[in-house]
């Protein structure tokens, strides 16, 4: 209604002039959930026959947002129908804050990662810390702590590029902005000291900071489906044990040893050594296998967690070579390593009453059956009967 009947509105945010009253109520429905409210900050008016004008500076303060914008106005009014009305009302941002686009393609946004793998490949973490923006953030794959500033890359670089990582995208999303542009997806690290892949989620945000593209944020993470349980019922736990003892039947100690784990540990049952690393588990199974062993569980009590399980009781052997029995108590904990159970922990060890002599046995509770008064007292007719 502030406008005349010929009133042209160009507004602030759209490039549509709107030349009548319902074009002109159709951009104030949008632009009013902002809920602005402005102040004129420099006015220069004039006057003539039955019309003024009042250009200048003016400042929204915008109460949805708390946000504050600046633009340049033109007003021009004409007295119309015994009011002052706004015949043509010209509004525009400050154009010293437009920014031009800096052109950027898909296929070079993916070229950016390269630049960054680049610099992972000289092994010097101030030169990884360097493709980042001034204010650039990231969060690591293997750290809890925000890397907010060049200082904290660094730091993060220094230990990782101990691995010799080297990065490929898999796959990734692109999108690009005024002045940024965002490659999200799935990428892969080989780890030259070790050979080991590493899978993981990415998100690189870059900026044009500087007269060239910085990354402004990188969000990297494990592949979460990868952190899921391995099922595994009791009875399969239990089965665990007759690979094992498979392997011993092989009379191989290089198969027995393969069972256990990259970190396992072997408290072994007639060897003070615990057996750390594959050659002294292999070692100590190059003596025992002479022996022809066999096991069989005589009891078992299992416990099943997140990517661990436990088997632990009581196990007898007959050696082949004898016919001896040896019965002994057992613990294994397994865990899920290369696609399969490995033993990541057995101690084993002789019943120890045999050595030290009998020890007091559990006491056990007898459950007192409670019977009904008619009950005793029929029973106690019978006896008298009897």
């Amino acid at each position: 209604d502030r406008y005349a009947s010929a009133g042209v509105l160009l507004p602030t945010v759209s490039d549509v002039p709107r030349t009548d009253y319902a074009a002109i109520e159709d951009y104030f429905v949008n632009f009013l959930k902002l809920k602005p409210q402005g102040t004129i900050l420099d006015s220069h008016v004039t006057i003539g026959q039955n019309w003024c004008q009042d250009v200048g500076i003016y400042e929204f303060a915008m109460g949805a947002t708390g946000k504050k914008v600046t633009g340049r106005y033109s007003f021009v009014y004409v007295f119309e129908g015994g009011e002052w009305k706004i015949n043509h009302h010209h509004s525009s941002i400050l154009p010293e804050g437009i920014v031009a686009a800096e052109p950027i393609s898909e296929k070079e946004v993916r070229g950016l990662f390269n630049l960054w793998n680049d610099a992972l490949a000289t092994k010097d973490p101030k030169k990884v810390a360097e493709r980042y923006s001034q204010a650039g953030v990231l969060l690591p794959t293997v750290s809890d702590v925000p890397r907010t500033d060049y200082p904290g890359i660094v730091d993060y670089f220094t230990n990782f590029l101990k691995l010799e990582p080297q990065g490929e995208i898999e796959s990734g999303n692109i999108i690009v902005g005024t002045n940024w542009a965002q490659d999200a997806g799935i990428y892969e690290f080989t780890m030259g000291t070790n050979g080991a892949k590493v899978k993981g989620r990415y998100t690189f945000i870059y900026v044009f900071e500087d007269g060239e593209w910085k990354i402004s944020q990188h969000h990297s993470s494990v592949m979460p489906e990868g952190t899921k349980p391995q099922a595994i019922t009791e009875g399969e736990v239990k089965d665990l044990f007759q690979l094992w003892n498979s392997a011993l039947a092989t009379e191989d100690p290089d198969a027995v040893a393969k069972r256990y784990a990259s970190k396992a540990v072997l408290l072994p049952t007639v060897s003070d050594v615990p057996r750390t690393d594959y050659d002294l588990i292999k070692d100590y199974f190059v003596s025992f296998l002479q022996k022809k062993p066999q096991g069989e569980i005589l009891e078992s009590n299992v416990t099943i967690g997140h990517n661990w399980c436990q088997d632990v009781g009581i196990y007898e052997f007959t050696m082949g070579t004898t016919g001896d029995k040896v019965k002994g108590r057992y613990s294994f904990v397994y865990v899920w390593e290369d696609d399969q159970w490995k033993i990541s922990h057995h101690h084993s060890s002789v019943m120890p009453e045999a050595i030290l002599g009998p020890a007091p046995k559990p006491v056990t509770t007898k459950k007192v059956e409670v019977k009904a008064p008619a009950v005793v007292a029929a029973e106690e007719e019978d006896t008298v009967l009897a």
